[in-house]
C-alpha cells in the first residue's frame, strides 16, 4: 500500500478533483469524440452505439501526445463519415498496412471494428462486455491477468461515470463504485509521486492500489481521482490553476 496520506494532501486532491472534472479542460482530449455522438444522441440524431464505436476508437488511439490523439482519431471519424455505427455495420472497412496513428495501422482497427460488428449482431450494447471479453474478444489481445487494461478502463470511466460534468453516465448497469483507474505512465507517475502507490510495476494490482487509495477519499466513486491526479499534472507543469 502507499504511505499514509496527509489531510493537507486529501483536500488538495478533492480540490483538484472538483476543479478539473469539467469539459473545459477536456474539449481537445479524446473523450470529445464519444461526448460529441452523447450530445447528439440527446438530440434524437445519433444512438448509443455511436458512442460506443467512438469510445473505442477514441480509446484504442488514446496513446501519445494529445493532439496527435485527437488528429488521428478525426481521421478514422472522417472514414466513417462521422456514422461510426452505420460503417461499423456495414462491414467495409479501410483494411491496409499504413498507419492510423502511430503503430496502429488501419489493417487493426478493420480488425476491432469487424469484431465489434460481430458483437452488436447478438447485443444492443457493449456494457454487457467484461474487462476480459473486451481484452480478447474485442481488442483481440492475449489473456493477461496483469495487464492494467488502461483503455478498457478509461472507457469505461467515459460511459459508467454520471455526474454530468465529463464522463457520459450511458451505460446504467454498471456501478461506479467498481470502475478502476485508467493507469498509464502519466497516471503512474503522479500517483507514485503522491504515495498513493508505492509499486513499481505498472500492472493491474498497482492500478488497483490507486483506486483503493481514492476510494477512501472518493467513496463509491474512486475514478473521480482521475480528475485529481490530472489536476496534479496541470499545478504542476508552470500553469495556472
Amino acid at each position: 500500500m502507499g504511505r499514509a496520506m496527509d489531510r493537507k494532501t486529501r483536500d488538495k486532491l478533492r480540490e483538484w478533483a472538483e476543479t478539473y472534472n469539467d469539459r473545459t479542460y477536456f474539449r481537445e482530449d479524446p473523450i470529445a469524440f464519444p461526448t460529441r455522438f452523447a450530445e447528439l444522441l440527446r438530440r434524437g440524431e445519433a444512438c448509443l452505439q455511436d458512442v460506443e464505436v467512438a469510445a473505442v476508437v477514441a480509446g484504442h488511439l488514446a496513446w501519445g501526445r494529445r493532439c496527435m490523439i485527437v488528429r488521428d482519431t478525426v481521421r478514422a471519424m472522417d472514414e466513417m463519415d462521422w456514422h461510426p455505427y452505420d460503417y461499423v455495420m456495414r462491414g467495409k472497412y479501410r483494411d491496409d498496412a499504413t498507419s492510423l496513428h502511430r503503430t496502429v495501422k488501419w489493417s487493426e482497427m478493420a480488425g476491432i471494428l469487424g469484431r465489434l460488428r460481430e458483437h452488436y449482431l447478438g447485443s444492443g450494447t457493449l456494457e454487457d462486455m467484461d474487462t476480459e471479453r473486451m481484452r480478447c474478444v474485442l481488442f483481440g489481445s492475449k489473456p493477461d491477468p496483469k495487464a492494467p487494461n488502461k483503455k478498457i478502463n478509461m472507457i469505461r470511466r467515459w460511459m459508467v461515470r454520471d455526474d454530468g460534468k465529463v464522463d457520459l453516465g450511458l451505460w446504467k448497469n454498471s456501478s461506479k463504485d467498481e470502475l478502476v483507474i485508467p493507469l498509464d505512465v502519466h497516471v503512474y507517475n503522479v500517483a507514485s509521486e503522491l504515495g498513493l502507490t508505492v509499486r513499481k510495476q505498472k500492472d493491474l494490482r498497482t492500478a488497483m492500489e490507486i483506486t483503493d487509495a481514492f476510494r477512501d477519499i472518493f467513496p463509491g466513486d474512486p475514478c473521480k481521482g482521475d480528475f485529481a491526479l490530472f489536476g496534479y499534472g496541470v499545478t504542476h507543469s508552470g500553469k495556472n490553476e
